[in-house]
């Protein structure tokens, strides 16, 4: 056990004869010098350990400094993918609503196209539906009257001879 700086201090060493006794200083200096030693090798030990220490907390600053930037680069990066996730869906969004405006003109050029379409079936329809009615008014119209003679029909160009040949 280390002898104490107080405990050195308040030594008090036997007198002989001719000065102080020398197996008592002796043995005060032997354990002074153990005690000393101690001392010595503990500090040693303890500059060791100071400098391991210093070592780790050098290297857990790297690494905190490392993982500080890389953090940063994180951060940037996830950014930077948000930013470009946002634009592409901006531009997923214009296409779509430009894509539903083109679907949206072709389907009403579609439906006036067919309006057209029946409004023109519809006209050859009733011109049909009148021509059959016409004819069968005039088919009517011969049961109920007597066919007239030649010499009772007014005198017609041969187009329209040829039309009635063709009619009746």
């Amino acid at each position: 056990m280390p002898i104490t700086p107080v405990e050195i201090r308040h030594l008090q060493l036997k007198r002989g004869f001719l000065g102080y006794k020398r197996p008592v200083v002796e043995r005060a200096l032997i354990e002074i010098a153990d005690s000393f030693e101690s001392v010595w090798r503990q500090r040693a030990d303890l500059a060791d350990r100071i400098e391991e220490l210093e070592q780790e907390v050098a290297r857990h600053v790297e690494l905190e400094t490392l993982l500080r930037s890389t953090l940063v680069s994180a951060e940037r990066a996830a950014q930077e993918v948000k930013e470009q996730a946002r634009r592409e869906a901006e531009l997923i969004v214009t296409e779509a609503h430009a894509e539903a405006r083109s679907v949206r003109r072709d389907a009403i050029a579609d439906k006036e196209r067919l309006l057209r379409d029946i409004r023109r079936i519809e006209g050859l329809l009733r011109s049909a539906l009148d021509a059959v009615t016409d004819v069968e008014a005039e088919d009517l119209e011969r049961v109920e009257s007597p066919e007239p003679t030649p010499a009772e029909l007014p005198q017609a160009d041969d187009g329209e001879r040829e039309i009635r040949r063709l009619a009746g």
